[in-house]
């Protein structure tokens, strides 16, 4: 018998998907995901290439489980930047950005399921990409973070705030930065943009 109760893991998880403006300390803790890597700038065909594939899986995924019974809401796509440099990777060249991009999945979602999601996503949709999209398990512990509201391109003013805030209370970044899309930017004007920063850190 299929359930008409769709597992909402924004609302399972709510401290996990929602942020103040002002940095706070987190404890984040592991979660599933299906993820894929990259490099380029954001804007590049590449990476939208790697939105669609993640997506697709991701979709095909819900579909299984729906059929099984375990419907489930796919959740916020999110991102983890980082660069080959000693800089922030907001003053290294955007084509030097490297990525993975993640998006939940419920703990349910065995590799089984996973693998037969690809294989129906592949016949969909033809993307090459979608070989490259992984299921993994995360956990990302004690973590500074802050939401952005705005444009992508003055994140680094939050971010400036968060590095302080780490400062003041003699922590130190442990991973990379973590970055978590609540608003779809085709349908928001960039000013009123929603975007959890998020740097996992530990104490001195």
């Amino acid at each position: 018998m299929c359930s008409l109760d769709k597992l909402d893991l924004a609302k399972k998880y709510p401290h996990y998907y929602r942020a103040k403006t002002t940095p706070e300390i987190v404890n984040i803790e592991e979660a599933k995901y299906v993820t894929i890597v990259g490099k380029g700038a954001p804007d590049s065909p590449i990476f939208q290439k790697k939105i669609k594939a993640i997506y697709s899986v991701a979709y095909s995924i819900k579909s299984i489980c729906k059929k099984q019974g375990k419907d489930f809401v796919v959740p916020k796509l999110e991102g983890i930047w980082w660069v080959e440099s000693d800089k922030p990777y907001f003053e290294v060249p955007r084509k030097e950005w490297h990525w993975k991009l993640l998006i939940m999945v419920p703990d349910y979602v065995s590799q089984q399921i996973f693998i037969k999601a690809k294989e129906e996503a592949m016949k969909k949709k033809k993307l090459e990409e979608i070989e490259q999209v992984k299921l993994e398990k995360t956990r990302e512990g004690l973590c500074v973070q802050a939401l952005h509201i705005g444009p992508y391109d003055t994140e680094y003013k939050t971010i400036q705030k968060m590095e302080q805030y780490i400062k003041e209370n003699n922590l130190i970044k442990n991973g990379p930065h973590h970055e978590i899309y609540l608003s779809d930017p085709r349908k928001t004007p960039p000013h009123k943009l929603k975007t959890i920063l998020r740097q996992p850190v530990k104490k001195t």
